[in-house]
């Protein structure tokens, strides 16, 4: 028989629940915060003494208001936060267990794709999912059962929130590594972020794509055009983190198709006809110059990381395209990376130089050499001609 003590705790878990139950939802906001306030952190056993050895019946029932509510509510955070108590309490892996039961993966990854729901309530969701993923590997591959890296993948590229952005970058993270099964769907998920219009969010993606690449091997050619993509933005973090990607995809089987196309940025469609871009029908001209610039640096960078694939871009023929982006007199900074690297191959290889000199004539080509961070400012149309139609023929 139970004693006179735990009945009397049960009566008062029992009178908790039913004053749960008659609640309207402001008087629930009220029990939620207080909850929050006198219970965050607490482990499964303080849970259980809090609650009589019922903390699983409160659960059940925030768990039923939030499968009937999570559309429409207004204190869904708070909701959110109180089930995080349970889903992050020590020893509480049986709270887990029962959250899942009930649908609650599907539950959190639908609120992400709620175009109405505050951006603070979705974090919360991503917290949870967190939480649950820290779980261990066969809950990683619940989450991406249910469609959660598509989930995940789109809040991170429309959400406006950069807390809520570093959150779901960390759990996609998370779900990209000891999870073999699903680790190469995760990585294409990230892929599909990077044409996006958030830097954030491209930056975010760009530095878990680079973490995760020794864990998925070779990198899907995909990867090729939405890196070269992200080239065209203005902010500098994601040029850096760009920069870094490529870095380390030098060393897979989707180097030469990288490179080929860094070098093909260096020419875009009008530079070598002398024509008005917008004549051309090509819309937005100086984010292809931003591409032009970017690639004029990195084939700079990644020609003094290793000689290998300096000559792979001179066989690809990179000096002459360096060229063309010095002449472009439209754009200086696409002038002033593309010089700094065309001096690195001609002080570099013997026979680039030569090829160069004869190209461009001793008059240019002194003045390249005198000063090649600062010879283009003195560069006039015809000088630009000469560098677009110049032909270098390197064997």
């Amino acid at each position: 028989m139970t004693s006179v003590k735990e009945q009397e705790a049960i009566r008062r878990l029992m009178v908790f629940l039913q004053e749960w139950d008659s609640a309207h939802k402001v008087a629930r906001s009220h029990i939620l915060d207080n909850f929050i306030k006198s219970n965050d952190s607490k482990t499964e056993p303080e849970l259980e003494l809090e609650f009589s050895q019922g903390a699983s019946l409160f659960l059940a029932h925030l768990a039923a208001w939030l499968r009937m509510t999570y559309t429409y509510s207004t204190c869904l955070s708070k909701l959110l936060r109180s089930i995080g108590i349970f889903l992050s309490a020590a020893s509480g892996h049986r709270y887990l267990v029962e959250f899942l039961e009930i649908g609650g993966v599907l539950i959190l990854l639908e609120i992400l794709g709620l175009n109405y729901q505050k951006e603070e309530d979705k974090r919360e969701s991503v917290k949870l999912l967190q939480l649950i993923a820290d779980a261990g590997r066969k809950y990683k591959e619940l989450i991406c059962e249910s469609y959660g890296v598509q989930s995940l993948a789109k809040f991170l590229a429309t959400s406006n929130s950069a807390e809520a952005q570093e959150d779901t970058q960390i759990l996609l993270d998370s779900l990209g590594h000891s999870n073999p099964k699903y680790q190469n769907q995760v990585y294409k998920g990230l892929i599909a972020v990077l044409p996006c219009a958030s830097p954030r969010a491209q930056q975010l993606t760009l530095r878990t794509l680079r973490v995760m690449q020794d864990v998925v091997g070779e990198a899907p050619m995909a990867v090729v055009e939405a890196v070269l993509g992200v080239l065209r933005s203005t902010h500098l973090q994601v040029q850096h983190e760009a920069v870094q990607l490529l870095k380390v995809l030098m060393a897979h089987q989707v180097r030469p198709a990288l490179l080929e196309g860094l070098v093909a940025l260096l020419t875009p469609p009008w530079s070598q006809t002398a024509k008005d871009p917008a004549a051309l029908g090509l819309k937005e001209p100086k984010l292809v110059y931003t591409q032009q610039a970017a690639a004029a640096k990195i084939v700079g960078v990644l020609a003094k990381e290793s000689a290998e694939v300096a000559e792979e871009l001179i066989q690809m023929k990179v000096v002459h395209s360096l060229m063309v982006a010095v002449g472009n007199l439209d754009h200086v900074a696409s002038q002033r990376y593309a010089s700094i690297s065309l001096e690195y191959f001609v002080h570099t290889f013997p026979f680039v130089e030569e090829c160069v000199k004869n190209a461009l004539g001793d008059t240019l080509f002194q003045n390249f050499m005198d000063s090649p961070e600062t010879w283009y400012t003195k560069m006039d149309p015809l000088h630009a001609e000469v560098l677009a139609s110049s032909v270098v023929d390197i064997p």
